[in-house]
Formats: C-alpha cells, sequence, structure tokens
C-alpha cells in the first residue's frame, strides 16, 4: 500500500457549493440573507465584537483587584482578648464562640499579639503570629495549632 493509494471513502466527501455564480447555483445573496453586515463582503465580525457596544476586553480593566479562591479568610483576635478570659482555662474555639468573642467558627481562628499577656494560658488555635507565639511562651503559657 502506497500513499498515493489512499483516498476516501465512496459518499464521505461532497463537493463544496459554489455560490454566487448565477441563478443556477444560489446567486444573487449567495445564501447570506438580505442585508446587513453579515451579507456584505468581508462583513465577519471579529471575535469579542459585541454590535458597536465597548467590548468586555476594553471595559474589563476599569474593574480592577482579584478575589483569591484559595485564600483563607481568618477571624482575627489578639491578646487582649485571650488574657480577659485567661482564667476560664484551655483556650479553645468553642470557648471564644460562647464567651462571644467570636461570632463563628466559619472561619478558622488567628492570634494576633498587640497586647503584653501577663498570666500562663494554653491556647488551641488555627494560627498564631509569630510575635503572639512567642508573647504566650514567654507569659509560661503553651500554643497549639489545631
Amino acid at each position: 500500500m502506497q500513499l498515493s493509494d489512499l483516498h476516501p471513502a465512496d459518499n464521505s466527501t461532497k463537493r463544496r457549493k459554489r455560490v454566487g455564480r448565477g441563478h443556477a447555483c444560489h446567486g444573487k445573496t449567495a445564501c447570506r440573507g438580505s442585508n446587513g453586515q453579515l451579507s456584505r463582503s468581508g462583513g465577519a465580525k471579529p471575535p469579542g465584537f459585541e454590535g458597536g457596544q465597548t467590548p468586555w476586553y476594553r471595559r474589563l480593566p476599569k474593574y480592577k483587584g482579584f478575589n483569591n479562591p484559595d485564600k483563607i479568610q481568618y477571624t482575627l483576635v489578639d491578646l487582649a482578648m485571650l488574657d480577659k478570659i485567661a482564667d476560664k482555662g484551655e483556650i479553645t474555639p468553642d470557648l471564644l464562640l460562647s464567651e462571644g468573642i467570636v461570632k463563628s467558627l466559619r472561619n478558622p481562628i488567628k492570634v494576633l499579639a498587640n497586647y503584653s499577656i501577663s498570666k500562663p494560658i494554653t491556647v488551641k488555635l488555627h494560627a498564631f503570629s509569630q510575635t503572639a507565639k512567642e508573647a504566650i511562651e514567654n507569659a509560661g503559657g503553651k500554643t497549639e495549632v489545631i
């Protein structure tokens, strides 16, 4: 078998439709309808054409910013809030919810340090800033990431 022996199967190909060559073969409008942009020569619209309206790719730059779907949105708690409930024992998300410090447990909780803690406490939460972790451990407490 040679490359020159290959040919399509019977009735699998059709000749192209000759249009616009007189009345016998779709003359006059050449299957393009009557009038309008698409019936003209070169009337094909470019990709993204919106009928004269400014296309979305030119409108888009004024909507600045980007929302990262994978970003972790923490509920922030500072050391001053933890110092107030230090006598309650081990600090967990459930304790923070029952004390009204956080409104829901939907997001993970992160401890920030904008206060110096005085009592040794054990804190079991989702994340700690480096300064908050050092402040808790310097006061004699423990931090545990859950």
